[in-house]
């Protein structure tokens, strides 16, 4: 299996994410995570295109509140080797190397907080694949495929879109998803793991692992997963976006808030677009610190 391994000299100007990252082995390649602060563990996982320089926002309140924030860059993303084929990549390939991680930091009694394909792949590891290892759940601007939802016109145009270029803009979802104006520098941040093509594979190809009919590949795991959380009574939350053009408030926040029978109203971050966390990321990171307080 042929990787490339974006250099270190491209992350050397990313501004406000000073955390140094960690390496495992995990089939055959190096994947990259940032496991910062002490305490009780929180799980940030994020989705397409971003990396864990997502969370920064997110991470300040939870790290000042004593949180430890342990923070992937899944395969093909962030300072992880990239696979250039694009049929490597899979939703189980995903979630395995989510919970080798799991696995292999030990992490127990662990508050999720996903978002994007970061629900897919970390609420199926917090149910089906490692639920013993987690006691709480936040899901933001994200779902379950299960094959049954309806994914909206804007979602299959962003298909599309990424499915007839190789040479994606990696910066064009993010600009156009979020409600604020983003710095040059933060736009640079996003771009800095993909300097050509084939570092792009895995973002290429994350769209086309849904599963849009019921028997598709993937949608069984999704099944489970759902199934799994109607009856689940860990603690949850649900965050979700005012003006998220990709999956709006209205259908898909509310029936994904419907999922987690413990979950409290329905939280709509305002001002906000599908990436929330550039947009009102400190607000996000205290509102989780207050309620993982409530619950204790």
């Amino acid at each position: 299996m042929k990787t490339v391994r974006t250099s270190e000299s491209r992350f050397e100007a990313i501004p406000d994410f000073p955390y140094e990252p960690q390496y495992r082995d995990w089939q055959g390649m190096r994947l990259a995570h940032y496991d910062v602060g002490d305490g009780p563990a929180v799980l940030l996982q994020h989705g397409e295109p971003t990396w864990g320089y997502l969370w920064r926002k997110v991470m300040l309140p939870l790290l000042e509140a004593g949180y430890r924030c342990v923070v992937p860059d899944l395969p093909g993303f962030g300072r992880s080797d990239k696979p250039v084929d694009d049929q490597w990549y899979s939703f189980d390939r995903y979630t395995a190397s989510v919970v080798t991680l799991i696995d292999d930091l030990d992490l127990l009694d662990t508050t999720l907080v996903c978002h994007d394909w970061g629900g897919p792949i970390g609420l199926r590891a917090a149910t089906i694949e490692r639920p013993e290892r987690f006691s709480a759940l936040v899901a933001m601007d994200t779902g379950i495929f299960t094959g049954y939802q309806k994914m909206s016109d804007n979602w299959h145009h962003f298909a599309d879109f990424i499915a007839s270029h190789r040479d994606i803009k990696i910066e064009m979802p993010i600009i156009g998803a979020c409600a604020t104006e983003l710095s040059p520098e933060t736009v640079a941040a996003y771009v800095a793991p993909f300097p050509d093509v084939d570092s792009k594979a895995g973002a290429r190809t994350f769209p086309g692992l849904i599963p849009l009919e019921p028997d598709a590949l993937g949608a069984e795991a999704g099944q489970r997963t759902a199934a799994y959380l109607k009856t689940d009574q860990r603690p949850s939350k649900v965050f979700w976006a005012d003006a998220d053009p990709a999956l709006p408030l209205d259908p898909v926040g509310k029936a994904v808030n419907a999922l987690f029978p413990t979950a409290d109203p329905l939280t709509v971050v305002e001002n906000a677009g599908h990436f929330l966390q550039e947009d009102q990321g400190e607000f996000i990171g205290t509102e989780i610190v207050n309620w993982l307080a409530s619950l204790s």
